[in-house]
């Protein structure tokens, strides 16, 4: 997986994927801190800002759409850490 952050482009397999604003930057945000776990608050306030008005489930819903473009091969890179957030694993 290569995230252009200057082009905004996520490539998987040498195929961009078509990816909203926000789900580039969760994506982006989540692969430039591997194996780091982060809470639902902590992406909120770091992907959508402190203005955002909203709950953890915002950032599930987002990262269930990311895992369905990132195909069957690669869903897996972004894991659940139950009760706590989600981990990119490269």
């Amino acid at each position: 997986m290569t995230i252009d952050g200057v082009q905004r482009i996520a490539l998987v397999d040498g195929e961009a994927l078509d990816l909203t604003y926000l789900e580039f930057e969760l994506l982006a945000h989540l692969v430039a801190h591997p194996h780091r776990v982060h809470t639902r608050d902590q992406l909120v306030t770091t992907v959508w800002g402190y203005g955002h008005v909203g709950d953890g489930r915002t950032v599930d819903v987002h990262v269930a759409r990311l895992r369905r473009k990132l195909g069957a091969e690669h869903r897996h890179t972004i894991q659940t850490v139950r009760r706590v957030g989600y981990k990119y694993t490269p």
